[in-house]
């Protein structure tokens, strides 16, 4: 299985990133080598056999999914000129280099989680839609502690502050150069349901009314009277990333687990819900004066 030197020319900027961003190296090279692959006119079942690879392995390589990325025998067996060789592994070496993230332990770190911030790290656009708290990106300290206290009752008071450290870590992601664009859409009810007394709710709702006047940040509310609202029965985000290269993502967070779709069938579906859903929110400007309005009347001095 051989390609030409402009399929995977396109990535050589992506060496000289500043952050390794290994999860978006890892999904880089799984869309060349499932190139190759296709190239070869071989299904992944066909190629699977012919590589000496079990189905799951291959699929894994080819999905950039895992802690470890696939190694040097792995991207010479799908038969890779010098060139394309050269390339992938010195991605797949910078793919090695930990993100900040992995820094943490497994227990505050797990795998899908690692993946949801490795995306997130590497996205060009965020669209998030949140039905119970204020998205995690755009949460205060105080206000994500009430949250991480309230998910987890029983936890030590060690194990919260860590929490909160991490996700303010990862909040520095909207402070960047190269920032992403964020796109949120939040229901009236996260502004009332109080999380950690009333001075916290308002110090959130003044941070959500700062970062909400950024041009790359965008921020509708869902009104309690939009009763029709077409909004998912769990928090959404949609992560795109810059090029051609890579699909688009879907994450859906369940309590211990997640899910990731990347059939583009099943992300459009996403995507276009979260386009209603937009639709029938009030727009920026109307979403702001609804966040001040609330500071005043709910949560005044």
């Amino acid at each position: 299985m051989s390609v030409e030197k402009p399929r995977v020319s396109r990535l050589e900027p992506y060496l000289s990133r500043s952050e390794p961003a290994p999860t978006l190296l890892k999904m880089l090279v799984g869309v060349q080598l499932a190139g190759i692959r296709e190239d070869a006119g071989h299904s992944q079942e066909q190629a699977a056999r012919l590589l000496g690879f079990s189905p799951a392995k291959l699929s894994r390589i080819e999905a950039g999914k895992g802690r470890k990325p696939p190694t040097e025998a792995d991207v010479r067996a799908y038969g890779t000129g010098e060139y394309e060789a050269s390339l992938l592994l010195q991605l797949l070496r910078r793919a090695n280099e930990p993100g900040w993230w992995q820094r943490y332990d497994k227990r505050l770190m797990p795998e899908w989680f690692d993946r949801l911030v490795g995306l997130q790290e590497a996205a060009t656009a965020i669209r998030t839609f949140e039905i119970q708290y204020v998205p995690g990106l755009l949460q205060t300290s105080a206000y994500a502690r009430a949250v991480v206290e309230r998910g987890l009752p029983a936890a030590p008071a060690r194990e919260v502050e860590r929490r909160v450290e991490l996700r303010m870590r990862r909040r520095q992601l909207l402070e960047r150069t190269d920032a992403p664009q964020l796109w949120a859409v939040v229901d009236e009810s996260v502004l009332l349901r109080v999380l950690g007394g009333r001075e916290v709710m308002r110090e959130q709702l003044e941070h959500l009314v700062t970062m909400a006047q950024k041009p790359h940040v965008t921020l509708q509310i869902v009104p309690l009277d939009v009763t029709h609202a077409s909004a998912p029965v769990i928090p959404v985000t949609y992560l795109r990333f810059g090029g051609s290269d890579l699909p688009d993502v879907v994450y859906l967070e369940q309590i211990r687990s997640a899910t990731f779709l990347e059939d583009q069938d099943e992300t459009e579906e996403y995507r276009v819900a979260l386009d209603r859903l937009a639709d029938e929110a009030l727009n920026p400007r109307e979403s702001l004066d609804l966040l001040r309005d609330t500071m005043k009347q709910r949560y005044a001095q």
